[in-house]
């Protein structure tokens, strides 16, 4: 195959009169419960790696190196350990969320540490040294996802093994000196227009308000009961698995937000509603269901229960049908929503024949579920 090869020096490109980069997202793809077990058998077969991380991506057919992913920007790890096993400590500047899918163990991230069961969901935040140990008696599964995608991408994505303990010294970040020369307390900032521009120092690019991020672990045990499935009959059909750290960007990381949604026992199947369309892409986990299909830009796709999907690429029109269920249904779904409000880029048209809104940062737009005329 013919590769043109890359210029040797930065080079002008005429795109006068031409119109941006139009979307393009991904073809809606499907990993079915067999193949995932199928790859489970096969990590654990295989002998114990020197770090001892088993795992495998879930790479889309449309994804390219650097940056292989599930969905642009996202990737999809299954992660295995035999009972006993831990892995190496690790150092990241990926964040990540994980949802255990068999057996049990415990994680520790930063200062937390906690042990998680089937169907158990927690994050990692970036840079917080991290281990994942079996503690069971079991096989432990887990499905981990992370923006390492994007970060490869952008040539940014560092991580370490084994990294040394973060010592920060106290004594030289209290002196006075250390505060007149790098502390935003100490530095200029003053206005330089009615509308609100400013000029800042320096400092303020270096010293950063600190919000603590950590690792928050959502117990299937406690989350359940709040659930449709467990037949309460005021349970919401969607609810979010909200981490304090990311404010109004409603995320379970600084990237992804989580949501389990679901529908109680025995709820007959209806055909799949009218879609919509975000530039999110969402993956979804059917970790509590007998199956259903998805209708994408059109097109049928059909998935069986426990199966993981690209479900809705970016800015494709999609809806989804469940099988009823004697169990009823449990859908993890991950979403980079937290993303693209901190790029302003979240837009979001609830039905095709409404407008297209900028969510979260466009005047007047406080949601989407009100009525609302085109051209309003």
């Amino acid at each position: 195959m013919y590769v043109k090869p890359l210029p040797a020096e930065a080079y002008f490109e005429d795109v006068s009169g031409v119109g941006y980069c139009a979307c393009a997202p991904w073809k809606p793809v499907v990993v079915s419960r067999e193949q995932i077990a199928a790859e489970i058998a096969r990590l654990a077969d295989e002998p114990r790696p020197a770090n001892g991380r088993r795992a495998a991506l879930v790479v889309h057919p449309q994804a390219t190196a650097p940056g292989l992913g599930f969905a642009p920007g996202i990737d999809v790890t299954i992660n295995v350990l035999k009972p006993g096993e831990e892995t190496v400590p690790v150092r990241r500047n990926s964040n990540q969320l994980e949802i255990c899918i068999g057996g049990s163990g415990t994680v520790r991230a930063g200062g937390e540490q906690f042990v998680v069961e089937d169907h158990d969901i927690w994050n990692i935040p970036a840079m917080q040294t991290y281990t994942h140990r079996n503690t069971g008696s079991e096989l432990w599964a887990r499905l981990s996802y992370s923006n390492a995608p994007l970060l490869e991408k952008l040539g940014a994505h560092y991580f370490e093994e084994d990294p040394p303990p973060l010592v920060i010294d106290t004594e030289i970040a209290t002196t006075t000196q250390h505060k007149n020369r790098y502390a935003r307390e100490n530095a200029p900032d003053f206005a330089v227009t009615p509308e609100g521009a400013r000029l800042r120092g320096y400092e303020f690019l270096v010293d950063i308000e600190v919000l603590e991020s950590k690792a928050i672990h959502w117990p299937w045990k406690a989350v359940r009961p709040h659930l449709a499935i467990s037949g309460n009959p005021d349970a919401r059909g969607i609810l979010l698995l909200y981490n304090p750290a990311t404010e109004r960007r409603n995320g379970t990381t600084h990237s992804f937000f989580a949501t389990l949604g679901g529908m109680p026992p025995n709820t007959p199947q209806k055909t799949a509603p009218a879609g919509h369309r975000h530039t999110s892409a969402a993956v979804n986990y059917r970790f509590i269901s007998d199956g259903g299909y998805s209708i994408v830009d059109g097109e049928r796709y059909d998935f069986g229960g426990g199966s993981l999907m690209l479900a809705a690429p970016s800015w494709t029109d999609h809806a989804h049908s469940y099988r009823p269920a004697p169990t009823g249904t449990v859908s993890l779904t991950v979403q980079d929503h937290p993303l693209h409000i901190g790029m302003e880029s979240l837009i979001w048209q609830e039905d095709l024949n409404l407008p297209i809104l900028t969510l979260g940062s466009q005047a007047g737009v406080t949601g989407y579920v009100g009525p609302r005329k085109r051209g309003d």
